[in-house]
């Protein structure tokens, strides 16, 4: 590739309205431009990058034996409403009709088309395991897009699905996508980590994710130094503390905390350290017949809540924090000194692992101004529903017994699923077994977010020059820089033949025959992110050298210019 042939448009700055550093980035480099809210056209280097990813993925999936299709960006309604998706999606589906008033879906994902091309192609026991994936386009009305391709509307994702004949087979399918995925994110070139994770909205039994390693990352990932143990912070369990709980020892007593609305407040204020507060978190739960019911969490003070965990609460519907008439209504009080302690009207309370075990702690009194000191359960307030409900913290002990647990941050780029029967029984999506039985199929669902990973590697990999590729994934591998190249015979000639024969090994090369000052010409491509370069000019030929700098190298190296072209092949292998 030329550089005069080719569409380069960088910027100095970039718009005030991208606010991380990979959207600043792929915004300078010329990689995207912004359409519309969370849209976002692909410029030609940007694409480039893409479809490098794009490589890896297929190459890799039709390794592990998947078969590649493509399902349509546009879904009918009725395959939604078989799952029930249809309402359950809320308003990130976006939904549509077509001139005849029939209801479409522009999809987010394609569990409910692929189970109706199994139901419809697969009829014996013979056709399986099958394990089918697409590359494709993707919408999700987000309320909120922000941070360029990390949180797009539309977006690209590799999702695949497989089918088996039983559970043993679907854990061979999901362990052969996980291997895949391993391999993947290995010649991206990333540094990531695979979690346990919770299935969210897909559903199914049990996944992981693939995350990024990254300070900017938007998850907190747990995970033990002396074991493989490894979890997204929202499906980490939080262990019992190994102590049981100490006997009272002071008198329950309302004591004056004026203005004393946060836990670290009042702690400060009495003189206690955070660990012997309690925390009150309080939600408003829809039970049948569009009821509701107020349940008051309890955490010790230095903890925050799972949401994740507590809705998985027995019992529990849908919820939201309770407003504060609600909880004027149940409490008598207005938030910052609530407790269990003497509530207006009845609500379920469940108390965290940990403030189970707590005795002579503080809560609220339910009266403002005012909080309990030597609070006790069972003497004070009943013995409360315990479960699991908060957040790990780094130092707690690893749920597998092997060491305590540190926190790091990560950028969610891939998903594997366990679905099961989820959507095959929904949607009758069955086989005939040996017998001539019928039997559903279990299904696992294994996504990628091609578009992502290019904010990802970003995140990971940038200077204050600019993005520094991966070689396997950077737009191109070498770039050619002369010095000159429309004013010196010389410098043409050797760019020329260096070019050539880096072309005719098979490289990825751009030779920049613009003819920009060098200070342009370098800031560019520093900026863009190739992560070879080597300098072409007439000093340096004199003495038969050229010159060569990887992005992530501070000074360049001299390289005589018969060597060169064996040299950039050593380094990219």
């Amino acid at each position: 590739m030329r550089a005069s042939r080719f569409f380069i448009s960088t910027l100095k700055e970039a718009p005030a309205d991208a606010e991380i550093i990979s959207h600043q980035l792929m915004l300078r480099a010329g990689m995207i431009r912004r359409l519309g809210s969370g849209i976002y056209n692909y410029l030609p280097i940007g694409l480039r990058v893409i479809r490098k990813v794009e490589h890896i993925v297929r190459e890799e999936m039709d390794r592990a034996g998947a078969i590649e299709l493509l399902m349509p960006l546009v879904q009918p309604a009725e395959l939604w409403q078989e799952t029930g998706r249809w309402d359950k999606m809320g308003p990130e589906l976006l939904r549509l009709k077509d001139r005849h008033g029939r209801d479409y879906a522009m999809q987010p994902t394609s569990e409910e088309v692929v189970t109706d091309i199994a139901r419809s192609e697969i009829k014996s026991y013979r056709q399986l395991p099958v394990n089918f994936y697409h590359i494709q386009t993707k919408f999700r009305d987000e309320r909120r897009p922000r941070f360029g391709l990390m949180r797009g509307r539309e977006f690209t994702m590799k999702d695949a699905y497989s089918f088996d004949r039983d559970v043993e087979g679907l854990q061979r399918s999901y362990a052969l996508m996980v291997d895949a995925y391993t391999r993947i994110f290995q010649r991206f070139g990333l540094s990531f980590r695979a979690v346990a994770a919770d299935n969210g909205a897909i559903g199914g039994s049990g996944s992981q994710e693939f995350h990024v390693i990254a300070d900017t990352g938007e998850d907190a990932l747990v995970y033990c130094p002396t074991s493989d143990y490894a979890a997204n912070i929202e499906a980490a369990e939080a262990l019992p503390p190994t102590t049981s709980r100490a006997a009272p020892t002071q008198a329950l007593t309302k004591t004056a905390t004026p203005g004393k609305e946060r836990c670290e407040d009042v702690a400060q204020f009495l003189g206690l350290p955070l660990t012997q507060t309690v925390k009150s978190i309080v939600l408003s739960v829809e039970q049948e017949e569009g009821r509701r019911e107020i349940w008051l969490l309890l955490l010790r003070g230095d903890h925050e809540l799972n949401e994740v965990k507590a809705s998985k609460l027995p019992g529990i519907g849908p919820f939201r924090f309770a407003s504060e008439t609600e909880i004027l209504e149940h409490f008598g009080c207005k938030p910052g000194y609530l407790g269990a302690i003497g509530t207006a009207k009845p609500v379920k309370v469940v108390a965290d692992r940990s403030a189970a075990l707590m005795s002579d702690f503080v809560c609220g009194a339910n009266e403002e101004g005012f909080h309990y000191t030597g609070a006790n359960w069972g003497r004070d307030l009943p013995e409360p529903l315990v479960a699991d409900i908060r957040n790990v913290v780094a130092g707690d002990p690893s749920p597998d017994g092997k060491g305590v647990l540190e926190i790091q941050r990560g950028i969610e780029v891939g998903h594997v699923f366990q679905l099961g029967t989820r959507y095959s029984e929904d949607m009758k999506a069955s086989y005939l077994d040996e017998k001539g039985q019928p039997q559903l199929m279990q299904m696992g669902c294994y996504g990628i977010g091609i578009t992502r990973i290019l904010g990802a590697a970003i995140e990971q990999n940038f200077d204050d020059k600019g993005i520094i590729w991966p070689a396997s994934i950077a737009p191109f591998e070498v770039v050619l820089c002369p010095l000159g190249y429309d004013r010196s015979e010389a410098v043409k000639a050797a760019a020329d033949e260096l070019y050539a024969a880096l072309q005719q090994a098979g490289v990825d090369v751009i030779l920049d025959d613009r003819g920009e000052r060098p200070g342009v010409m370098f800031a560019d491509w520093e900026l863009i992110g190739v992560p070879h370069r080597v300098v072409i000019g007439e000093r340096g030929l004199k003495d038969d050298q050229l010159e060569y700098q990887g992005r992530r190298h501070p000074s360049a190296t001299a390289v005589p210019r018969a060597e060169m072209a064996e040299f950039l092949k050593a380094k990219l292998a």
